[in-house]
């Protein structure tokens, strides 16, 4: 039976059960919830169960437990609280949480609980996490290799950009949960190398940005392959119409749970307005690009990217591009770089506007104003995450104050409004800007590995015989 023509009767409640030894019956449930305004989908007609304050509440294994609390995580945030004991119990749930909220490990944790001691066949993973983008990929990744080493669990990275022979040797190898960007996902199953017919459950992170960014069909071409009695988790930082359909189609019963039901402001981050002079505007990113500590710069096209980055180098500032124009292996180094501090400007399209992670990064700077509140939210969630504070810096040219004023109202923003010069003290104050060294440096540039590998394919062909080859893959679409 499909899942969008269930009824929500006890039948369907009994399919998922509970996590073993959770203890948690519908004793202590609270009431249903009034349905949330910001929802245009359907609200579980089952009480959820309430939120705990310490990890130690949950019935977790007793090794992830251990796993938590050498991470130092005691105290699990609002989205965790209000999600882990509905999830461990086997429910679908729709958790909407502003980005740097903890979603990662809201899903991450009952995931891994309810997979704990289980094994997975070749080319059959037992659970799935779909992203949109390869760098939220492989921060997906990296936050729960703690956790999933602890119980033995094996965990594939699948996006595109990378080598797919690896990426199907470790399924082939067995994999209990994959980490995949969908259109990467897609060409392994299509060539055999991957069956989502045992995942039991299921992770949509990002559900929003991968219907912005026309993933759906592929989406609902993989959800229709996972168990149909298995569990949903739908996680976003926004949760609009775009994702009805996905809801509706294949969330059974869902718990809904809105943290930080406001769009706008989090309220460790301060928002400004840089009333700036077209010819000023690149002297401006300049000087603010200067300042000590690290920065994040948008811009619209990679071409400006790659400009900004080569003017930077040139007055003495340390600075990477990111874009989609580099291959998978240079984007994974500049982040490295970013991230260890060899490199202290990271320049970058939209690209990273989600799914990176950086300690003490405290300044994001919208050098090209984006056109969608969502993609603001976004890029200033960067900064300001777990609790941290941060700010984020909008420079607006003269025929952009109408249109930044219209953007900061649809994100829910209460920015400050500045005009400002560059050289001047209001500059530095708001932004920390200083003047550049002017000594050019030069950043080791991140290395592609494809030419590295196709030397070494020619190479390998002078000193084997001829054997037929795999047609390439198209490699999908993973932004």
């Amino acid at each position: 039976m499909n899942r969008s023509t269930r009824t929500n009767d006890s039948s369907h409640r009994s399919r998922k059960g509970g996590a073993p030894g959770s203890g948690r019956g519908r004793n202590g449930r609270r009431p249903v919830a009034s349905r949330p305004r910001e929802f245009a989908l359907p609200v579980s007609s089952t009480a959820p169960l309430p939120a705990v304050e310490k990890f130690s509440e949950l019935d977790l294994p007793d090794r992830l437990s251990a796993a938590l609390r050498s991470e130092g995580m005691t105290v699990p945030f609002p989205i965790q609280a209000a999600t882990l004991p509905n999830s461990l119990a086997g429910r679908d749930v729709l958790g909407r949480g502003r980005t740097g909220s903890g979603k990662t490990l809201a899903f991450g944790l009952a995931l891994l609980a309810r997979t704990a001691g289980q094994r997975a066949e070749a080319r059959q993973p037992l659970a799935l996490v779909l992203v949109p983008t390869r760098e939220l990929a492989q921060q997906v990744t990296e936050a729960l290799t703690p956790y999933a080493r602890s119980l033995q669990l094996r965990l594939a990275t699948v996006v595109g950009g990378m080598s797919i022979g690896r990426q199907a040797n470790a399924l082939r190898s067995g994999s209990e949960v994959v980490v995949a960007t969908p259109g990467r996902l897609k060409d392994l199953i299509d060539r055999g190398d991957c069956r989502l017919d045992q995942v039991a459950i299921t992770v949509l992170d990002e559900a929003d940005q991968m219907a912005d960014m026309g993933f759906m069909p592929q989406v609902t071409q993989l959800l229709d392959q996972v168990r149909p009695q298995g569990q949903r988790l739908l996680f976003s930082a926004t949760l609009d119409r775009n994702v009805d359909r996905l809801v509706r189609r294949y969330l059974t019963d869902p718990v809904v749970h809105s943290v930080d039901p406001s769009q706008g402001a989090v309220t460790t981050m301060e928002h400004h307005v840089l009333h700036v002079h077209d010819a000023d505007k690149q002297a401006t990113a300049v000087e603010i690009a200067a300042r000590d500590g690290r920065v994040l710069m948008f811009l619209d096209t990679k071409h400006a990217v790659d400009r900004l980055t080569k003017r930077l180098l040139a007055v003495g500032v340390r600075a990477s591009a990111l874009h989609g124009g580099k291959s998978q292996s240079q984007r994974t180094r500049t982040l490295s770089q970013f991230k260890t501090g060899h490199v202290t400007v990271l320049v970058a399209t939209n690209v990273a506007a989600r799914g990176i992670h950086v300690d003490n990064l405290d300044l994001v700077v919208n050098v090209d104003p984006p056109s969608d509140p969502k993609d603001y939210l976004h890029r200033g969630g960067r900064t300001a995450r777990a609790g941290e504070s941060g700010t984020v810096v909008t420079l607006a040219v003269p025929d952009q104050r109408r249109s930044v004023d219209r953007l900061m109202a649809d994100a829910g923003v209460g920015a400050r409004m500045t005009k400002v010069r560059s050289g001047e003290a209001e500059l530095s104050r708001i932004t920390g800007a200083r003047k550049p060294p002017g000594v050019p440096v030069t950043i080791a540039a991140p290395v592609a590995e494809r030419p590295k590998r196709t030397e070494a394919a020619a190479r390998g062909r002078r000193n084997r015989p001829a054997r037929g080859r795999r047609r390439p893959s198209s490699g999908g679409i993973a932004a």
